[in-house]
């Protein structure tokens, strides 16, 4: 539900379909990283991703290096649904 209910649309969007279709795959470890991640400011953590899929205004600055794994994952998935017209 915190994945849906961020306060900024975009990132409902990007973190809500990540959750419901990739949360239930990833490890314990990867589920604390990914709750870690989502204590982040949103607009910080909208930055991060949107640098990491080349449609961000500037560089990829300040995301916490025990994030990048999951910033990538994210990231990724976003770009895919994005390529997909989803």
């Amino acid at each position: 539900m915190r994945s849906w209910r961020r306060g900024m649309k975009e990132m409902d969007l990007i973190l809500g379909y990540f959750a419901d279709e990739c949360l239930a795959d990833l490890s314990a470890a990867d589920l604390d990283l990914y709750e870690r991640m989502l204590a982040e400011n949103d607009q910080d953590l909208y930055l991060w991703v949107t640098a990491r899929i080349g449609e961000g205004d500037g560089p990829d600055r300040g995301a916490p290096d025990l994030l990048a794994a999951m910033l990538d994952r994210v990231a990724a998935h976003a770009a895919g649904r994005f390529a997909q017209g989803r």
